[in-house]
């Protein structure tokens, strides 16, 4: 394991409200980057906060307070969605995105949460369905933004038209609706960021950088029983063949009535078999 690694392991060892985000975003980045220096970059987000809160007044409401970080961060800084190279896994890089003001929706939004909190809002994180949301409770409301979009304010038809556009015009219920923009644990941020990289590698069939991704949401969300298979297939890839039989029987352990048991059953008696002959 490297130093970054066992670094990012205690951190996410403790409570939740105890971790870090930045900082475990910039170990996550590390492992990419090992001469990363994320004590650095934790000082640049701290002067661009620092900047905003001098030109603000101690009286600023929080809509208006809202209103001057978007502004800071994508009008003045330039901070904005990366269209063009959307895949491309230096968007899923808190360093780069810090330093190229270019980003996905969950790495421009962990920007957006960790100055707004600085500056004094309580900007939490919501993993809705296929792009990354922020919210902030204000006094006639909580405001749903787009940090993608340059924090756009989204409207609860906007977010039911966005639902709609993903499940093929099915209307989703204001109460589905509702648990959808829940607000998102630490945990679940840094886990949705390393699915995303997890993908990008498992895509370009960088198998030891999709294994290190995939072992670090593990060590975040033990329990979460489909890592443990995705892990498994990864180590077939890397012909690691007992490492590949471990976790997928601890899949089926989690989850023995899986919809995809049989399948997994059948491949843990093929590496089984495989794996007698190694002995």
């Amino acid at each position: 394991m490297t130093p970054q690694a066992e670094r990012f392991a205690r951190m996410v060892n403790g409570p939740d409200d105890a971790i870090n985000l930045a900082e475990a975003a910039l170990l996550i980045a590390a492992e990419e980057t090992r001469a990363l220096d994320v004590d650095t970059y934790l000082a640049r987000l701290d002067d661009m906060a620092a900047t905003l809160k001098r030109r603000l007044r101690p009286d600023i409401s929080q809509s208006d307070c809202v209103i001057a970080l978007n502004r800071y961060l994508f009008d003045e800084l330039g901070f904005a969605g990366d269209a063009a190279n959307y895949y491309d896994a230096r968007n899923s890089f808190l360093n780069e995105v810090i330093d190229r003001k270019r980003g996905i929706p969950i790495t421009l939004a962990l920007i957006y949460i960790e100055i707004g909190r600085r500056i004094g809002l309580p900007v939490e994180g919501i993993t809705f369905p296929a792009h990354f949301l922020v919210k902030c409770p204000l006094r006639d409301g909580t405001v749903v933004l787009d940090p993608y979009a340059k924090g756009a304010s989204l409207s609860f038809d906007e977010l039911r038209r966005r639902v709609r556009a993903l499940r093929n015009g099915e209307e989703p219920t204001r109460a589905a609706l509702s648990a959808m923009l829940v607000a998102a644990s630490n945990r679940e941020i840094l886990g949705r960021l390393l699915r995303n990289l997890k993908a990008i590698y498992s895509h370009h069939k960088e198998w030891m950088k999709a294994l290190a991704a995939t072992d670090r949401i593990i060590s975040l969300m033990p329990e979460s029983a489909e890592e443990y298979r995705d892990r498994a297939v990864i180590y077939l890839n890397l012909e690691c063949f007992r490492a590949a039989l471990f976790d997928f029987q601890a899949y089926l352990m989690m989850l023995p009535a899986a919809r995809d048991a049989d399948t997994v059953r059948e491949k843990i008696a093929e590496l089984q078999a495989v794996t007698s002959r190694l002995n």
